[in-house]
């Protein structure tokens, strides 16, 4: 039994080792700076508070307008910034193809997911760092719903999605003016963000800290 036990263990450990491998090939950068990316990343959804259940379950109920401004303005300026980045040969990005089929019915489960959990998986993970136990069990039903995925794939869910219609992206639409695009759509889309009225769906913990005079139920 021990020896099994310990087998079982150092092919674990071999498979995360290999996973770091395999980022490091990746021309992702350094193991470090995507350590730090992911720490920046952490400390702006607890910053923004969008890792709490009312943020995400506000959002789907339209009680809560945290989520859309934030996920707006960060498409808005991401967009930009990345594309030109590519342009310049500083990043790179792998384009999906679309299949219209998977993606609505996709899109359908997702969005139920998140609502009923009240994460998705940028802010899950950060959830289960604090020890947020629901998120867990939900995280575990995540991984057990990727193997159903994988293990069906070629024989249920590929025939369900559809067929693909190709790689396409917004700037390919509009053939020589690729770069007016991408800007014309981050602009319009920050001032999205920056329009969409605030509106906060608030938990007892947000409300104890708040002054009576801002407390929705004290007015």
């Amino acid at each position: 039994m021990d020896i099994i036990v310990k087998t079982q263990g150092d092919d674990l450990l071999s498979r995360v080792a290999q996973m770091f491998e395999n980022v490091i090939h990746q021309g992702h950068g350094s193991l470090m700076l995507v350590f730090l990316i992911g720490i920046i990343f952490g400390g702006i959804i607890q910053y923004t508070r969008v890792d709490k259940f009312e943020k995400i379950a506000g959002f789907a109920m339209l009680k809560d307008t945290i989520v859309p401004k934030m996920l707006f303005l960060t498409v808005g300026l991401t967009s930009i910034g990345l594309y030109y980045l590519i342009e310049a040969g500083g990043a790179h990005y792998h384009i999906k193809p679309i299949i219209w089929q998977g993606l609505i019915i996709g899109g359908a489960l997702f969005g139920i997911s998140m609502a009923v959990l009240g994460k998705c998986p940028g802010t899950g993970p950060v959830s289960i760092a604090e020890g947020r136990i629901d998120v867990l069990v939900g995280a575990i039903g995540g991984l057990f719903g990727g193997l159903v995925f994988t293990l069906y794939y070629a024989d249920f869910f590929k025939p369900l999605m559809g067929e693909s219609v190709g790689k396409l992206t917004l700037p390919s639409l509009f053939p020589g003016h690729e770069h007016l695009v991408v800007l014309i759509f981050g602009v319009v889309v920050s001032i999205i963000a920056i329009l969409i009225p605030k509106v906060e769906m608030f938990d007892e913990a947000d409300l104890s800290r708040l002054p009576d005079e801002l407390r929705p139920d004290k007015q």
